[in-house]
């Protein structure tokens, strides 16, 4: 069985015209995509506000004529942003991509879980429960505006960000209490600098399925080194990641998830492709 892999749209090519950007991914064969916004299209204005459903309409018809598929509708905010002004503002224009994704039939729009700082830096108070608290307030009003809409809502968990754990998006997802929220799994964003080795980089990954694979709707795929504490990222097969457990359980548990390349390119994507085929007939 083919895994069903696609790829972040600003990596296939650098901003420019959604048309242009739509007919290139064709023209690579790359049928599935995340799409975000704002780091992809240069001819449209996206920020919160301009989003009209004639506009969206006009956008699936773009998709469809390429036979595009989007996978994952990218709108990566700081829903832990400590200054209320700011959290509002990443509230508000996530619930915008909501409305988007409704009309182009995106499967989900999807964010990381922030960090509990106005500048995004790396704050070990992010991992308090201030900090989980202020992602529950955001998120339940996303929540509430996506059940309304009838949209899937993508969280991804990540080492050092609020949901910094298996264990932690477990609570999340019990307090949240949605079938609107599914998860995003990054394997390589949960593995911490100290559990680089092979076994403890399956244990993490065991975990994830064991806790929430059920909610496990969308896998990015990456490859990573550690420069002291900062991770790093790498194209796949070019670091320390272990892709043999992860295959293993979604060839299991998860058949045609779709599995989307981060830090590929247009002129690697078919050679990464047959990189994790080839692990998954293998395992």
């Amino acid at each position: 069985m083919k895994l069903n892999t696609g790829m972040r749209c600003h990596d296939l090519c650098e901003k420019m015209e959604m048309e242009k950007v739509f007919q290139l991914a064709k023209e690579n064969g790359v049928h599935q995509i995340q799409l975000a916004f704002a780091k992809s299209i240069s001819n449209y204005d996206f920020t919160t506000g301009h989003y009209n459903p004639g506009f969206a309409r006009y956008i699936k018809e773009q998709l469809d004529k390429n036979e595009i598929h989007v996978a994952v509708l990218g709108c990566y905010i700081n829903p832990t942003n400590p200054v209320e002004e700011l959290r509002k503002k990443e509230v508000a224009r996530f619930i915008e991509h909501l409305k988007y994704a409704r009309i182009i039939g995106a499967d989900m729009v999807g964010t990381e879980t922030g960090r509990l700082s106005s500048d995004f830096r790396v704050t070990p108070e992010t991992y308090s429960e201030d900090g989980y608290q202020l992602l529950l307030k955001s998120m339940r009003e996303i929540v509430s505006a996506a059940e309304k809409l009838g949209v899937i809502v993508g969280v991804e968990g990540v080492f050092d960000h609020t949901l910094y754990s298996p264990a932690r998006m477990k609570r999340f997802l019990d307090d949240i209490d949605s079938p609107n929220v599914e998860v995003i799994l990054d394997s390589v964003n949960l593995i911490h600098p100290d559990k680089v080795a092979p076994e403890a980089q399956e244990r993490v990954i065991r975990q994830a399925f064991e806790y929430y694979g059920d909610r496990i709707s969308a896998l990015h795929v990456k490859d990573f080194v550690f420069d002291g504490q900062n991770q790093l990222f790498r194209h796949v097969g070019e670091g320390l990641f272990c892709y043999e457990p992860l295959m293993q359980l979604i060839k299991e548990k998860k058949t045609h998830i779709p599995v989307l390349l981060e830090n590929s390119s247009r002129e690697r994507f078919h050679s990464d492709v047959a990189f994790l085929q080839e692990i998954y007939d293998r395992v």
